[in-house]
């Protein structure tokens, strides 16, 4: 039974392409591609010309029994239009059937729009939401960014140009104190990141052009509030009912996050 490599391509800059990748690609009997133009240029132009067979959402339900057959046989490679196949990406469907069919899927990591913006947008980022493109519909792009602006984690969202300059102004009203960066054309020609507020991005792309990549702060974790009074309540039952302090030490630090100093300080407090 065939493997099927899941190939990381290019996000603009042909270059931007592993070894292992331009071998894997030589050696499998078909590509599965989203765009067999795009996937055609990339490949002449690191002299390779496998068989390339078109993989889009409006086809897969076709394909996907196609290549099945095919890894029957041999190995196949998956790649998207642009970057890591499978995220927010068709790739998806013929990930889980080749799985279901007893094939091993092979990550082959490379280029990512997401990872990229990320990494170039100077913005805290412990914990980051992708959320592939926006909603269109302005009523959920509100809900979305007024959740956000709830959230510490970073929002990192695809928006066409032409879509851009609603969105940033969606932003602007929902966490106007909010940086933004706006990464459009990442690794090609024009590449560009503007971090700023969306009021500020709103005056720098007064008519946006290339694919964009947005990557929106997210806001300070608030703590939540320990409820003192509750666990000097818990500790006085359990004292009544003879809990030692070593047996109670674990259910209170537990339920109410507290710590170990702090807990002996509420412990000794209790008559």
């Amino acid at each position: 039974m065939g493997n099927l490599y899941v190939v990381a391509t290019p996000i603009g800059n042909l270059e931007d392409v592993s070894l292992r990748a331009l071998r894997i690609l030589a050696e499998v009997s078909l590509v599965a591609a989203e765009d067999t133009r795009t996937a055609s240029v990339f490949l002449r132009h690191h002299g390779l010309y496998p068989r390339l067979l078109s993989y889009t959402d409006h086809n897969k339900s076709d394909r996907i029994p196609q290549i099945l057959q095919r890894l029957a046989e041999a190995d196949v490679a998956l790649v998207s239009d642009a970057g890591t196949p499978a995220i927010s990406d068709p790739g998806v469907d013929l990930v889980a059937a080749a799985r279901e069919a007893g094939h091993a899927v092979v990550a082959l990591p490379g280029p990512s729009s997401v990872v990229a913006a990320l990494s170039v947008a100077g913005l805290r980022c412990n914990d980051f939401r992708f959320v592939g493109f926006l909603p269109r519909a302005t009523g959920e792009l509100r809900s979305l960014l007024e959740d956000a602006a709830a959230r510490p984690a970073t929002l990192v969202a695809f928006e066409a140009p032409g879509r851009l300059r609603k969105a940033l102004a969606a932003i602007d009203e929902a966490m106007p104190q909010r940086r933004v960066a706006v990464c459009r054309e990442l690794t090609k020609l024009h590449e560009e990141t503007f971090v700023g507020t969306a009021a500020e991005a709103l005056e720098h792309f007064p008519a946006p052009r290339g694919e964009v990549v947005l990557v929106i702060e997210g806001g300070e974790a608030k703590a939540a509030p320990t409820d003192e009074a509750a666990a000097l309540d818990e500790i006085g039952e359990m004292k009544r009912i003879g809990l030692t302090r070593a047996q109670a030490q674990p259910l209170i630090e537990r339920h109410f996050g507290l710590g170990r100093r702090r807990f002996y300080e509420l412990w000794v407090a209790v008559d």
